[in-house]
């Protein structure tokens, strides 16, 4: 099978005469003289009257959907799916006060789980939007300094990750528990 390019012009039996106008993962999009836009399947029947190379530098959805992803993650500020530790699943963290005329709380580990990613994402995006700031050297790494021992302090919650590689760490570089 030939793939033709933007701008090829064919002939096909119910539709008629058409000029290929882009590529999808579907087949092409082609607009007929008589019956406006279609899309046609790569395989779909039809003759070739002149056929125009496709761009050498065509890319993949899959590549656009990784590098959106990637743009995304890095500015939009969503949240990586990060699992809760299998031993902490359908938990509940309950607090109790230390007087007793007050009542205990309880809350879904999940629901506590899912907060502490959010302040791992946001500082994430906090990092990078310093990196990327006006902000002199100095200054950058005053901040970033700050945010090390955010994420220092943070390593108290490590016993609820499943993957260590997506745990806090500190200043010490290490992961702590």
């Amino acid at each position: 099978m030939q793939l033709l390019g933007i701008g090829s012009r064919i002939r096909h039996p119910e539709f008629g005469h058409g000029v290929i106008i882009n590529l999808k993962t579907n087949g092409y999009t082609v607009t007929f003289m008589d019956e406006g836009v279609k899309i046609l399947a790569f395989t779909a029947p039809f003759d070739v009257i002149e056929a125009i190379e496709p761009d050498s530098d065509l890319v993949s959805l899959f590549d656009v959907e990784q590098a959106l992803s990637r743009v995304l993650q890095k500015w939009g500020g969503l949240t990586e799916i990060v699992p809760l530790g299998d031993k902490w699943k359908g938990g509940k963290l309950i607090m109790k006060p230390g007087r007793t005329d007050l009542a205990s709380k309880e809350m879904p580990i999940d629901a506590f789980f899912h907060k502490i990613v959010m302040v791992r994402d946001r500082l994430r995006v906090l990092e990078q939007r310093v990196n990327a700031s006006a902000l002199d050297d100095e200054e950058k790494v005053s901040i970033q300094q700050y945010i090390t021992r955010i994420y220092g302090s943070l390593t108290s919650f490590n016993l609820l990750f499943k993957h260590p590689e997506q745990s806090f760490v500190g200043e010490k570089g290490g992961v702590e528990a």
